[in-house]
């Protein structure tokens, strides 16, 4: 992940990886041409949370939502800091800045303590 908003092959199929999806290379093509409407071969970051959610769900819902969440939970505190955010978007490659991932938690922080919890993360992947 670059930061431009999209996921090439290559981005995709790690980032698919870090979420315990082991795809193989048609399977992740695929992917991308399900959700690539200009013919670029990219998708961009919200098909892509969407087709997580999806496959996360297909699978076992709430174990599955639970398991990414304690991706981004190293430090085992229950909550998804600004930290722990920064950790996975530089694992990624992404180089946000710290407004652009405080802007991501305050997206989807329902209780507005500056973190994202459990509830509030399986609301994000199961939202429609």
């Amino acid at each position: 992940m670059n930061g431009d908003g999209y996921l090439d092959y290559h981005e995709l199929k790690v980032a698919l990886r870090a979420l315990g999806f082991d795809m193989s290379k048609r399977e992740v093509l695929n992917v991308i041409d399900e959700y690539d409407t200009d013919n670029r071969k990219l998708i961009n970051y919200e098909d892509f949370f969407q087709y997580v959610g999806n496959k996360i769900i297909e699978r076992d819902p709430i174990d599955e939502i639970r398991r990414a969440f304690r991706l981004f939970d190293d430090d085992e505190t229950g909550k998804i800091s600004l930290r722990n955010l920064r950790r996975v978007a530089k694992e990624l490659g992404e180089n946000l800045t710290d407004d652009e991932l405080r802007a991501m938690i305050d997206e989807f922080d329902l209780d507005e303590d500056g973190e994202i919890n459990e509830e509030e993360f399986i609301n994000i992947c199961t939202e429609n």
